[in-house]
Parts: structure tokens; sequence; C-alpha cells
């Protein structure tokens, strides 16, 4: 059924709110927590998962560890603990920085969990903007009746807004241009499988999950119009690295002649 009013993280009643990934698509359970040590649990456990969520809850975590009343000390030893949770997520280390940036220029009386808070919360907004900002090509990337293919989870359970490559397909789809979506699998994790079929399923899209495999009949017998996908690292030359498999997707575009789309914020 159609419920597009999933989140994947907000800030509320004084806490961070966010639906533990691990447990989708089967059950929708909430963690409610103003504990930086679980916020940062759940980075390890993948409860919260995709670089730039990744970053927004660190910096909401960050902000909550001085709730209690300011310490510097405390201060950078929750960000050294964040900082180890994901090692590969360049959001988070960009998140942080920016969080010690600001209370690195600020005088002494001024920091405090309010001015912390508020940063995180722009961080959090900053990321929606650079959502929609993405979602907005879909125009350049999409003919009528469009079917895209798409690789491990891009949309509102990644990031802090409605997604990167997703959030481009579900605005294209909301225009008309695209009228069904292959998800591979995406071993080994899965997370096409649970993640990206969950969020297909919220926003009414129509979808199949297929085996990575199945990708190359697809594109082969020109059942696929656009093919994109994430990325988890953009190199200064345009090389990109991103989740196992989109390799094989990017040769097997070329091979066959079927556009291939990498949809990322500028951090990465």
């Amino acid at each position: 059924m159609r419920s597009d009013d999933y989140f994947s993280l907000k800030f509320e009643g004084g806490g961070l709110v966010y639906i533990d990934q691990t447990r989708l698509p089967a059950s929708e359970h909430f963690i409610h927590t103003e504990d930086y040590k679980r916020v940062a649990e759940s980075i390890k456990r993948l409860e919260i998962r995709g670089a730039p969520l990744i970053g927004v809850a660190a910096a909401y975590a960050l902000a909550l560890s001085q709730k209690q009343g300011y310490s510097k000390k405390h201060f950078y030893k929750v960000a050294d603990t964040l900082a180890s949770t994901r090692p590969t997520a360049v959001n988070l280390f960009n998140a942080l920085s920016r969080m010690k940036k600001l209370h690195d220029d600020l005088p002494p009386a001024e920091r405090s969990y309010e001015v912390f808070l508020n940063e995180a919360i722009a961080i959090h907004r900053e990321d929606e903007e650079m959502c929609e900002a993405i979602a907005a090509n879909w125009s350049k990337i999409f003919k009528a009746n469009s079917v895209v293919l798409t690789h491990c989870n891009t949309g509102k359970l990644a990031t802090g807004g409605i997604g990167t490559a997703f959030g481009v397909i579900r605005r294209g789809f909301e225009a008309g241009k695209v009228s069904f979506v292959y998800a591979d699998e995406t071993r080994p994790l899965f997370q096409g499988l649970r993640l990206t079929s969950y969020e297909l399923g919220k926003t009414g899209i129509p979808f199949k999950v297929i085996t990575e495999s199945t990708a190359g009949v697809l594109i082969r017998d020109g059942k696929i119009d656009v093919v994109i996908t994430g990325a988890d690292r953009i190199a200064s030359n345009g090389d990109s690295a991103n989740k196992l498999g989109t390799f094989t997707l990017s040769v097997l575009c070329k091979a066959y002649g079927v556009p291939f789309y990498i949809a990322a914020p500028s951090t990465t």
C-alpha cells in the first residue's frame, strides 16, 4: 500500500528518531534516543546507513552529547567515537569537520547544545536541498515511459532528503516519464531487495526486484532505457566508486548503448 509519509530520520521531542533499516521490509521499528552512543552503535550496525544520512545522524549525535552541559574534552571524545563508526563514509567526516570548525570558531562562552543542534539541523536541511537539486535533473534524463534500472539503495533511507538516484527516478515518475523500475537485489546485504523495494512500494512506483545477473539480459534485449545509480566516492577526473555490481552495469550499458548515469552530491 502506498504511504509516502515514511522517513528515515528526524529530530523530534528533544531526540533523534530513526527507522531501524536492518528490520526492513518486514517491520517498521523506530528508535528514539538522546544518547550519542546509541546513534554511534546504530551506524555500526547499519540501522542507519547511506553516507549522507550517516553524516546527518553524526551531526545530531555530536550535538546531543552536549545536551547535559558543554565540555570541550567530551565534545572531541564523542567526535572521535563517531568518526570510528564508518571509516568509508565521506559525509561522516564532512559533517564532523563542520561541527568541529563551528566549535573552534566560537568563543567558549557561546559553545552550547543549542548552537550545535542548530548546525546539525542546518546540515540536515542542506542535504534535503541537495537531494532536490539532484532530482531536478530528471527532465534531462528520461523520455516518455522510461524503464529504469537502479542498483543498491539511494532514497530517503540513504539520505537526509528524497534521495540521489532514487530522487531522480521519483521526480521522473511523478512527471509521468518513468513507467517502471527494475531494482537489482544488490548482494551481499541486499539493499535493493530489502530497502529500494520498500521505498518503491511506499512511493507507488511500479517495480520488480531482479537478481544482478538478470540485468545483463534485460539490457541486451533492449528492455532498459536508462540505468542510474548513486556513488560512494567520485574522483576529480570523474571516476566513480560504488556498490559492488555497479561496474558490471556500466560495462553492459556501454556495450549495448544504454545511457548510464550516476547521481551524487558534491560531498561525494
